[in-house]
């Protein structure tokens, strides 16, 4: 199966709430830029990048987590991030059953996230030097 494929799956699989919920963020995601592209890694986690991983889609027993990859370098205007507060680079939104989101809000911080990751000074491929010669014994 290609990505999208897997994170429809993924949703299937879970017809409460929490596929509800990862199928609405997956749409305000995909809203905010029709370059973001979606990818299936670390052994099944939705991923949405533009330029680099931009979010992180886990659903659990009792939450939905989005994280943000860089996200404690980013504004969050309107206090979404709730989760990975600690760290020095990445937050997370997490929603319990009958929480409700600010679509335009998160919106918002998938942009910032984009601007972010378009601002990085891009990595220049490592130099490969030529193994050094040394002159054959005679």
């Amino acid at each position: 199966m290609n990505p999208t494929e897997e994170i429809d799956s993924l949703i299937e699989k879970h017809p409460d709430w929490r596929g509800a919920k990862l199928a609405q963020m997956r749409a305000i995601i995909r809203g905010v830029d029709p370059a973001i592209v979606e990818e299936w890694k670390w052994m099944g986690a939705p991923v949405w990048e533009l330029d680099g991983i931009l979010v992180v889609g886990n659903i659990f027993k009792t939450k939905v987590k989005l994280g943000f990859m860089y996200g404690a370098l980013i504004d969050d205007p309107d206090g979404l991030f709730n989760g990975e507060l600690g760290g020095n680079q990445r937050r997370s939104v997490e929603f319990a059953e009958g929480d409700e989101v600010d679509e335009e809000a998160f919106a918002t911080l998938v942009r910032a996230a984009i601007a972010y990751n378009r601002s990085k000074p891009r990595k220049t491929p490592a130099r490969k030097t030529p193994a050094r010669q040394t002159p054959a014994k005679q």
